[in-house]
């Protein structure tokens, strides 16, 4: 590959991770075409980019980024495929999901809510994170919760004392 295209495909790399933000480091490798297959539509619909690429070029445009990625390069050994997403458990169910029924994909590191998590022992605490719209919904309900309480205690002492009042109007 010339210099010129592994510029092009450094800066591509790191546009596309820029987009996202959240990104898993995941190994692929060893899956048959039917597997690679499945994991790619899988990943389609659950809204996650499969990117496989070459270490030294994605080395580069993490390098390039603003932020500060070095503590991944470690995990920038062998095959290494990059999960993007906007939500931040989406690619650790998958992974946790299609890994039951094949040996891979295995986590390596990733980049989640500005927190790096290095090692595929760090996989269950990235499916229990929440997402954006997870944690929304949770406080929507809590803070409903209160109101929801004072109405169906007005409601119901309402009808104890519409129940009073219309015993005494028929005695």
């Amino acid at each position: 590959m010339k210099k010129e295209d592994k510029s092009v495909v450094i800066e591509q790399i790191r546009t596309t991770i820029g987009e996202y933000s959240h990104f898993y480091l995941a190994d692929i490798e060893g899956l048959n075409s039917t597997q690679s297959s499945n994991l790619r539509r899988l990943c389609n619909k659950q809204d996650v980019k499969l990117v496989v690429v070459k270490n030294t070029l994605l080395r580069k445009a993490l390098e390039s980024s603003e932020t500060d990625y070095s503590e991944l390069f470690e995990a920038l050994v062998g095959n290494t495929s990059i999960m993007l997403s906007n939500s931040g458990n989406a690619p650790a169910k998958l992974i946790k999901e299609f890994s039951k029924a094949n040996a891979k994909p295995v986590l390596k590191a990733a980049y989640v809510e500005e927190s790096f998590y290095i090692g595929a022992n760090q996989l269950e605490a990235l499916v229990s994170i929440k997402s954006k719209n997870e944690l929304i919904g949770e406080l929507i309900g809590l803070l409903q919760s209160p109101a929801k309480n004072v109405i169906s205690a007005l409601q119901s002492g309402g009808t104890t004392i519409h129940g009073v009042l219309k015993t005494l109007a028929e005695r």
